[in-house]
């Protein structure tokens, strides 16, 4: 089974934001040494205990420290975007890191309201045109606007020997539609959201229009441990974390271990951890690798992509390790 890494580079207590772009980068090469496939890292802007709102600056650096894993956006939110704009930038990337480029694209706000005002003064009309937007960066890529087309005699230079390979990332048929129609490979976020999943997955198989074989990612949220009691202890962090999230607290950070064992969690905040729990993959290397196992064939994923995040960052790769070593 092909596995690749979703990185969200977590800030955890006691680390600056720094610390947590640096552990980024430790874990793309350590997921490089693990053979695994690919990683990606995601952008999100201003939002509770994550550093990265530019993933292009970050795959620069990547890049740079790695030699052969595949690594690109989880994903470029492109209604803040002109098209050419992010052509260029991939472009670039690929060309310097030729073959090794991904470019994800998405659709969400990646941040609060007041965020999206100001990056974009029309997100929403954006939102909107996103089937255009899409399809005017698919043809900066390809060189296939009309040849009256305001934009057929540019290019986004530099034009590499190998384009970046265009992901289109969602969790609803919208977005399975959409990628089915503009020929895309797939990325679903089970660890988002594992409401009609496989369905969703299905249709973008049965609609698919490409001229290669469709290719689904599904990512899951793991985290693995040499026992299931230790995994569920260092999941705790993550769930402290997900409720202040939701109660918009200033503290952003992933919390320790300890502080989660000490809070008091409502009846409403326990409901919310089960309801979690059932889109997560928690355990010891068994545990783990039978339910990735459960999840790949549910959806018949091509590959599956895991996102750990928890207080402790020696765990965290400890986790891709252990989760490595299971089907290597």
């Amino acid at each position: 089974m092909k596995l690749s890494i979703l990185d969200q580079s977590p800030i955890a207590y006691g680390q600056s934001p720094k610390d947590a772009l640096n552990d980024s980068v430790a874990l793309a090469k350590l997921g490089e040494s693990l053979g695994y496939e690919r990683y990606w890292i995601a952008e999100h802007h201003d939002l509770f205990g994550l550093a990265c709102p530019n993933p292009d600056v970050m795959l620069g650096v990547i890049g740079a420290k790695t030699n052969h894993i595949n690594i690109g956006a989880g994903a470029v939110l492109l209604p803040y975007y002109k098209p050419f704009r992010v052509a260029e930038t991939y472009n670039l990337l690929a060309t310097l890191f030729p073959g090794r480029i991904d470019l994800g694209i998405g659709r969400a706000p990646g941040g609060s309201a007041e965020v999206s005002m100001a990056l974009s003064d029309n997100y929403l009309q954006q939102v909107k045109k996103y089937p255009e937007l899409l399809d005017e960066l698919l043809n900066f890529f390809q060189g296939s606007f009309p040849e009256n087309h305001l934009f057929a005699n540019i290019e986004p230079t530099p034009v590499p020997a190998s384009s970046p390979n265009v992901w289109m990332l969602g969790t609803s048929e919208k977005s399975a539609l959409l990628a089915a129609e503009r020929g895309m490979s797939y990325a679903f976020g089970h660890f988002m959201s594992d409401n009609n999943g496989p369905h969703i997955v299905n249709t973008y198989r049965k609609q698919y229009q490409g001229n290669k074989d469709p290719y689904v990612i599904v990512a899951v949220h793991a985290i693995c441990a040499p026992t299931d009691e230790r995994a569920e202890e260092l999941a705790m962090s993550y769930f402290l974390w997900s409720i202040l999230q939701n109660l918009q607290v200033k503290k952003k950070y992933i919390p320790t271990i300890s502080a989660a064992k000490a809070y008091q969690y409502s009846d409403d905040d326990l409901q919310a951890i089960k309801q979690q729990k059932e889109t997560m993959i928690i355990g010891s290397p068994e545990t783990v690798k039978e339910k990735l196992e459960a999840i790949q064939q549910t959806y018949q994923a091509d590959e599956l992509m895991i996102i750990t995040i928890a207080h402790d960052k020696q765990a965290v790769r400890e986790s891709y390790r252990l989760i490595a070593k299971q089907f290597n």
